[in-house]
């Protein structure tokens, strides 16, 4: 897991958007990201095309929760795949485990979704994975462990789901606990407020 030098508080408040997920960090959306006065917003320092595309850069990193090796790393393994290098990258970070574990509610967070998976609490086609960066493939499927099912964390998390899963690329069964990774997921079919392009052109640099 990628270690934080700022409070997961200043990063959600430093890109806008609760970027981990946790609710707890949803009221500090509601503050003015600038300071007080009549003309303190006028007083913002301009961003230049560099620093939008670095602050975008770490704002997908510190989401998925990588270190700057492993970003680099997906994303060189983005630019060798067929297809556009950005939509490559995200479609890679949403194949990892962790982040699967996430998205189909089996954890609150994805932080929480990383501890779990490397406290070997899933399984993915019947065989037990601790990797949080494993890629999944379509037709995969992750089982919570039996012994794990009944985790507080876990049958939390499943209660919270509402309904049935909003995401047509997945496949989820709240009574068993499991879930299918159907398909890889196009752009349009991830919940994501992030423009990739921007990495694409910090990195061509």
């Amino acid at each position: 897991m990628a270690k934080l030098n700022q409070s997961r508080g200043k990063l959600v408040r430093k890109f806008g958007e609760n970027i981990f997920g946790n609710p707890k960090y949803d009221r500090l959306l509601n503050r003015k990201p600038y300071g007080p006065g009549q003309h303190a917003q006028n007083r913002r320092p301009k961003v230049s095309n560099y620093g939008t595309q670095l602050h975008e850069k770490q704002k997908i990193k510190f989401m998925y929760g990588l270190l700057e090796k492993q970003f680099r790393i997906t994303f060189k393994k983005a630019e060798k795949l067929k297809g556009e290098t950005g939509t490559n990258m995200l479609q890679l970070l949403e194949s990892r485990l962790d982040n699967i574990v996430y998205r189909l509610g089996f954890a609150p967070t994805r932080p929480s979704a990383r501890q779990l998976v490397n406290h070997k609490h899933f399984m993915v086609n019947d065989k037990l994975v601790n990797i949080p960066s494993y890629i999944l493939k379509p037709g995969d499927k992750i089982t919570v462990r039996d012994k794990s099912k009944k985790m507080d964390i876990i049958l939390n998390s499943v209660k919270a789901i509402k309904g049935d899963l909003d995401l047509a690329w997945l496949e989820l069964d709240k009574a068993k606990m499991k879930g299918v990774f159907k398909s890889i997921p196009e752009r349009d079919e991830m919940s994501l407020t992030v423009n990739e392009q921007l990495v694409v052109e910090l990195y061509s640099k």
